[in-house]
């Protein structure tokens, strides 16, 4: 799926999306050959954790810790 459809669906903003990657408050996302982002299961479960996170007030810092522990 590609980041245009998972913003649509869980309704962030892509650039939100991209600064979550980016940030590390989760973890790299797939690519496909051109090098766009092409969410699978995975990914789009962390996507749901941090928005889920998110709204119940964690920071971002927090979210990245976790990222870090979990690996």
């Amino acid at each position: 799926m590609k980041i245009k459809e998972v913003s649509q669906k869980y309704n962030i903003p892509a650039d939100t999306l991209r600064y979550w990657e980016r940030q590390g408050a989760i973890p790299p996302v797939n690519r496909d050959e051109a090098g766009y982002r092409d969410y699978d299961q995975e990914d789009m479960d962390w996507v749901s954790f941090a928005q889920c996170m998110r709204e119940a007030g964690v920071s971002i810092e927090y979210l990245i810790e976790y990222i870090e522990l979990f690996k």
